[in-house]
């Protein structure tokens, strides 16, 4: 199953919900989510810094992974971003895969 990279900034209300509601219920809700979509939750992790939190999640396919990101975003609460993961073995075989590819020249 495909493996997404979720990375979502709080706006202040979202942080002011998770401040109410807890970290560990905001960690639960998103589990529902990917286990109601055929995924399942890998790690759910806040941060300090730049990003407030990141997501690794499995999730049946791009459509679904799209799905996700049109939600959370569209909620005004977080703005994510979602990163493909590709593991050592998928980059294995993109290697014996030969693009013909010609760089632009002048």
């Amino acid at each position: 199953m495909p493996r997404y990279l979720f990375i979502g900034n709080y706006a202040p209300q979202g942080t002011q919900a998770i401040m109410a509601a807890g970290g560990t219920a905001r960690r639960a809700a998103i589990e529902k989510m990917c286990v109601d979509l055929g995924g399942r939750l890998e790690s759910f992790d806040f941060a300090f810094g730049t990003d407030d939190v990141y997501v690794i999640a499995d999730l049946p396919d791009q459509r679904t992974a799209a799905a996700v990101t049109l939600a959370v975003n569209g909620s005004g609460m977080v703005a994510v971003r979602t990163v493909v993961l590709v593991t050592p073995e998928e980059m294995d075989a993109a290697g014996q895969v030969h693009a013909d590819y010609r760089p632009p020249s002048a």
